[in-house]
């Protein structure tokens, strides 16, 4: 009889259509266990998503531009292959407004005041949301890579008066606003990225800060990501436990969902006492940063051999 091959589709997008450099490794892993592998563009018409045995979310870094037909690409793609992340935990990991449900946990997170676009602030309404001293950052709540997002100085009224005009540009788009304090500490230490694999940390990495100053659209038209640098980092005791305590609460979070996940990336920075707080949970597309810990590729593709 012929041998019936596995096949495995590693989604991305248009701009990555032979996938980000980081994952060249996975694909050699999974190719080393009789995988056959290819990388289909997620938003493309002509996929069929049904020949493939399991569909692993990778670079698709563009979704945030349409979220609404990434959330219904989920769903179909869930409904004919195994999707690798679950499509439900996809679609609850779009929006940051997760981070409310977090909160609501008990995990710690960037304080953050949240603007809806259906409120209709005018200039006045912006400008008291903003804290009265220190820095603070404006992003939407759907975006990835530090894609429109900006840094202001609350004593500063000329930076005031940028960031009104950048969350007032957002809210005309219909984009629901977070307005979060800048920690001073993420200056010196950075950002810490805990990554699991099947609920196990496999590493951490350091990540540089990326904000140095107000959404400049012309910084971002026509740039998928903002480039991260990045280096090996061993997590402290703090940051794993507070990395643990996300991964708990995942069941709670998110019902009825497969546990332990595949993969999951949780950011953490330091807040102004240097306690870890929850800057984001990646649960879609997170870089696994394999450069800077080469044998984390085979952990990652044990992971997705096991649902198969």
């Amino acid at each position: 009889m012929p041998r019936v091959t596995t096949r495995i589709a590693l989604a991305t997008c248009a701009a990555l259509p032979d996938l980000d450099p980081d994952d060249a490794p996975l694909v050699a892993a999974l190719r080393a266990r009789d995988l056959e592998v290819e990388s289909p563009v997620w938003n493309a018409p002509d996929v069929d998503w049904s020949s493939y045995d399991a569909v692993v979310v990778r670079s698709t870094w563009d979704y945030t531009e349409r979220p609404r037909d990434f959330r219904w690409w989920t769903q179909r793609v869930g409904q004919s292959s195994r999707l690798i992340n679950p499509a439900q935990v996809l679609t609850w990991n779009i929006d940051k407004i997760y981070q409310r449900a977090m909160e609501e946990a008990g995990l710690p997170i960037v304080p953050t005041i949240w603007m809806d676009p259906a409120r209709n602030f005018n200039a006045r309404a912006i400008h008291t949301r903003f804290p009265a001293f220190g820095e603070f950052v404006i992003k939407p709540t759907i975006s990835a890579g530090s894609r429109d997002t900006g840094r202001y100085d609350a004593s500063k009224t000329p930076s005031r008066a940028l960031a009104i005009q950048h969350v007032k540009k957002l809210l005309d788009d219909g984009r629901h606003v977070m307005v979060q304090r800048y920690l001073k500490n993420v200056d010196t230490v950075g950002e810490t990225a805990l990554v699991y694999f099947d609920g196990e940390l496999s590493h951490a990495v350091r990540k540089a800060p990326l904000l140095e100053g107000p959404y400049r659209e012309e910084d971002t038209e026509g740039v998928l990501y903002k480039e991260e640098v990045m280096s090996p980092r061993d997590a402290s005791p703090a940051e794993l436990e507070v990395g643990q305590r996300v991964l708990d609460a995942l069941p709670r979070l998110m019902q009825g969902v497969e546990q332990p996940l595949a993969y999951t990336r949780v950011d953490l920075i330091p807040d102004d006492e240097g306690n870890p707080v929850v800057l984001e949970l990646e649960l879609i597309e997170p870089s696994f940063f394999f450069a800077q810990a080469p044998e984390a590729v085979e952990k990652f593709a044990d992971a997705i051999v096991r649902r198969l």
